[in-house]
Order: structure tokens, then sequence, then C-alpha cells
């Protein structure tokens, strides 16, 4: 049974339509990437798993996005419990400016945990899921700030882990690092695909060859092809898929 299923979405900001007819299902425990030229609507669909787009003025969602057996673009639906469930890492690093521990803790405190002890233990167990602990675990009260930008950025991955959540979206997560960073981001998304069902938006056709099951390319608001990874890269369907694979345009 699929995790999260797309059912006849549109999208609009505005008057304008910027995803038309999605149909799709994202599987458990799998990483699905999104690949696409720019302005081809991967970042807006992925924000719609959260309603992150809730934030734009006048955009609108029609059809149904089926997750935990609620379609998630009702308008009555409890959007801090969603956003609970599903984690969202940026494409820039964005760590709160306070200290590594208090980064991490910062939303379960929010929401009640206020016991000392089961605050350390959900710091400890988050930093390791994020294959950062060992960095900083004696420079927890130091400010994130004075993490690397690969750090910061598994730090970030690392609050989200802190709130247990089931889904993980992740906007060009590695756009901004460095190839070193960037190869421990990918082992990391590699490890937590046991626990995690993982959606990935990415400009590189490597990343998405190296780390995801299965990827759907966009065009135009459109999915013009979805399929397991090797398939699509090896032996697309679309003519489309093809050409922006092999670099013929985007």
């Amino acid at each position: 049974m699929a995790k999260i299923e797309v059912k006849d979405l549109d999208f609009y900001y505005g008057q304008t339509q910027v995803l038309h007819h999605i149909n799709m299902k994202i599987e458990s425990n799998e990483i699905t990437a999104f690949i696409g030229p720019s302005g081809c609507g991967k970042s807006t669909i992925l924000r719609t798993f959260n309603r992150m787009n809730d934030f734009i003025p006048n955009t609108k969602a029609v059809g149904e996005i089926i997750y935990d057996g609620m379609n998630i673009i009702e308008p009555d639906l409890d959007v801090v419990s969603l956003r609970m469930k599903v984690g969202m890492v940026f494409q820039r690093p964005n760590p709160l400016p306070k200290s590594i521990f208090e980064n991490v803790i910062f939303g379960p405190k929010r929401h009640g945990l206020k016991n000392k002890a089961k605050q350390k233990e959900l710091v400890e167990k988050s930093l390791r899921q994020a294959a950062l602990w060992d960095e900083v675990k004696d420079k927890l009260n130091q400010s994130a700030f004075e993490l690397s930008g690969g750090q910061q950025q598994r730090l970030c991955i690392a609050r989200c882990l802190a709130m247990k959540p089931d889904v993980l979206l992740f906007d060009e997560p590695t756009s901004a690092l460095d190839p070193i960073s960037t190869m421990k981001i990918e082992d990391l998304l590699g490890t937590l695909k046991k626990e995690y069902t993982m959606i990935i938006v990415t400009h590189s056709m490597q990343q998405a060859g190296r780390i995801s099951d299965k990827t759907a390319f966009f065009l135009n608001g459109e999915v013009i092809e979805m399929g397991p990874t090797n398939e699509i890269f090896t032996n697309a369907k679309e003519e489309r898929t093809e050409q922006y694979i092999s670099g013929k345009f985007g």
C-alpha cells in the first residue's frame, strides 16, 4: 500500500495553473526523486505534501493527496499535526540562532517535552540518526552557526527527526554543499530509508541515479514519466524523459 497517493492534483498560483492532473504513488521506505528543469513544478508538489504552500497567498490545490487515510489538501485539516508527521529539509541549511542542543529539541519542547532527561535522550538519538553525534557531542551548547554547511544541514535533518516524523521531504538538500558533505548526506539518506519514506527534489541526475528507488520526471507541471530509477535512466519510455536525462535540454 502506498504511503502517499496523489489523485488528479491541480495547483494554482492565482489564476496560473502550475500543476496539471498529477497522479502518483509514493511507496513506503523508499527514496523517490523528482527531477526536471527549473520551473517544472517539482518543488511546488513537494510543498503540497506538508502544506508549505499555505504560506504563499492566493494559492489553491484541487484534487486529492491521500496520506494516513486523509485527503491532506482539505481546508479543515490539522496542518500542525501534518507537519509533525511530514518533515521538510530545505535547500540551504536553516539552523535556528540557538545552540546545537536547542536546535534539535526546539520542536519537541514546543509540543510539551519538558523532562530534561528525555530531552537529552532525544537529542542524542536524533543526532546519531543524522550521523552528527560523534562530531558535536562535546559542543552541544555551542551555536549551531559554528558548524560547517554540511554539518548544519545534518543538524536540520536531526531537528526533523526529533519530531518523530513518518515522511521526510528534501528540497535540493545538497545544492549548497561541497562534494564531501553531499556524499555524507546521500549516505545518510540511504540509511534513513529503513525507517522513513523520503522524497527528494534534485537537479542532479547523478544524485537521483545514486540514491533513489523511484524517479518522477516533471515537465511543464506534468509528470511525464515515473518508475524505478534504473528503468527511467536506462530505458525511458518517453522520448522527452530520455532527452532530459541525456542533457539535450534542461
